[in-house]
C-alpha cells in the first residue's frame, strides 16, 4: 500500500477491515444472512416509528421513546451493516482513514445516545410504576423532548474529542484492522505514537458518558423489582412485571455483550470472542429490539396486524 499524508500527520491512506475474510467459502452465505437481518431490522424499526407517529394510540411517553429507540436503531445498522455487505459482495475490505473515523464516530455516538436512552425508558417506568400519581404531571410532553433530546445531544458530544485526537495521530500501521468495522480500540493499533494519554482519556469520556446512564438503569430496575414485589395478588405482579420486562430484556442483552467487550480484560482466551460478541450487540440487537417489544406488547401486535 501506498503510503501519502492525510491531514497532515497520516502516513497511510487505508486500512483494510479484516472482518470474516479467514472463511473464504461463507463470504455468499454470510452475504445473505447479513442482508436479510438488515432488511428486517430495517423493515421492524421503521414500521414502529411510523405506528408511533401516526396512531394516537401510541403518543404517550413510553411508545414516544420506544419511537426514538427504533429511529436510533434504523442509524445504528446503517452506520455498520452496509459497509460490511459490500465487503461480503466485492470482496474490496479496504476503508480510507477519514471514513473509518467517520463510522467510529457515528457508531461511538449512537451508542452513548442508546445507552443515555435506555436509562430515560427505565426512568420512566419507574415513574410508571413506582410513581403512578405523579407521572402525569412529571412525564409532559415537554418533558418528554427534552429527556429525548438530551439523549440524542449527549451521544454525539461523547465522541467529539476521541474522534478529533485520533484524526490528529500518525497513522503507520499495520493497515489491517481484525475486526469488521472501525472500532476505538483497533484503530489505535495504527499509531505508532504513544497512545496511552488518548486511551485514559477517552475510557474517562467513555465512563462519563455510560457509566451514570447504566447506573440509572439498575438503579431504577432495582427499585422497580421491589415495587412489584410489594405487591400482594400474583395477577398485580404479573401486570405491573409485563409493563417492564421487554425493556428489561433489551437492557440486559445490550449491557452485557458491551460488559464483555469493554470491561472485561482482553485475555487470550477471551479475545476470539470479541469479534462475535461485537457483532452480536451492533447487529443481532437492533434486530432482536423491535421483535422483544411487538412480540410481547399485545397492543402493538393488534395495531400492526390491522395495519398490514
Amino acid at each position: 500500500m501506498e503510503n501519502a499524508v492525510w491531514g497532515n500527520h497520516s502516513s497511510i491512506t487505508e486500512v483494510t477491515l479484516l472482518g470474516f475474510s479467514h472463511h473464504p467459502g461463507l463470504q455468499v452465505p454470510l452475504f445473505l444472512l447479513f442482508l436479510m437481518i438488515y432488511i428486517m431490522t430495517m423493515a421492524a424499526n421503521i414500521s414502529i416509528v411510523v405506528l408511533v407517529a401516526a396512531d394516537w394510540h401510541f403518543h404517550t411517553p413510553m411508545y414516544f421513546f420506544l419511537g426514538n429507540l427504533s429511529c436510533l436503531e434504523v442509524c445504528y445498522s446503517s452506520t455498520i451493516l452496509p459497509r460490511l455487505l459490500a465487503s461480503f459482495l466485492t470482496g474490496d475490505r479496504a476503508i480510507s482513514i477519514p471514513c473509518c473515523l467517520l463510522q467510529y464516530y457515528c457508531f461511538g455516538s449512537l451508542t452513548a445516545a442508546e445507552c443515555c436512552l435506555l436509562a430515560v425508558m427505565s426512568l420512566d417506568r419507574y415513574l410508571a410504576i413506582c410513581r403512578p400519581l405523579h407521572y402525569a404531571a412529571l412525564m409532559r410532553v415537554r418533558s418528554c423532548l427534552h429527556l429525548a433530546a438530551g439523549s440524542w445531544i449527549s451521544g454525539f458530544l461523547s465522541t467529539v474529542a476521541s474522534t478529533y485526537w485520533m484524526s490528529g495521530m500518525t497513522l503507520c500501521g499495520p493497515t489491517d484492522l481484525d475486526h469488521f468495522f472501525c472500532d476505538f480500540t483497533p484503530l489505535l493499533k495504527l499509531s505508532c505514537s504513544d497512545t496511552s494519554l488518548m486511551a485514559l482519556v477517552t475510557s474517562l469520556l467513555s465512563a462519563l458518558f455510560t457509566l451514570p446512564p447504566f447506573l440509572l438503569t439498575l438503579t431504577s430496575y432495582m427499585c422497580i423489582i421491589a415495587a412489584i414485589l410489594r405487591i400482594p395478588s400474583s395477577a398485580g405482579r404479573h401486570k405491573a412485571f409485563s409493563t417492564c420486562s421487554s425493556h428489561l430484556i433489551v437492557v440486559t442483552l445490550y449491557y452485557g455483550t458491551i460488559i464483555f467487550v469493554y470491561v472485561l480484560p482482553h485475555t487470550d482466551t477471551l479475545r476470539p470472542l470479541d469479534k462475535l460478541f461485537s457483532l452480536f450487540y451492533t447487529t443481532v440487537t437492533p434486530f432482536a429490539n423491535p421483535l422483544i417489544y411487538s412480540l410481547r406488547n399485545r397492543e402493538v401486535r393488534e395495531t400492526l396486524r390491522r395495519a398490514f
